[in-house]
């Protein structure tokens, strides 16, 4: 199963990691220097104004995108997927 997070991009359920809220997690340390760490491997879904990022780990890799989606939206349709499909909700 896919979430469209932004653009044309779609990422599997199963490899997220976290959807994060841009404004109010990037002002801990410990974000911000996750945020370094991973600096080559941000992608943006697309130039709209960004509101959350998404880490998805597959394969060994840890990606970050950045979606102009709220991370409230993600939330929910994510777990109206899971719901349709009778699966354990996020929380």
């Amino acid at each position: 199963m896919y979430l469209h997070i932004g653009g044309d991009v779609c990422v599997k359920i199963k490899d997220i990691v976290a959807v994060m809220d841009l404004e109010t997690s990037s002002t801990s340390r410990i974000t911000q220097d996750f945020l370094r760490q991973k600096k080559n491997r941000v992608i943006s879904v697309n130039d709209e104004l960004p509101k959350s990022y998404v880490v998805i780990h597959n394969m060994g890799e840890t990606i970050l995108y950045v979606s102009p989606i709220s991370s409230q939206t993600l939330l929910k349709r994510a777990n109206n997927i899971k719901e349709y499909f009778k699966l354990p909700q996020f929380k």
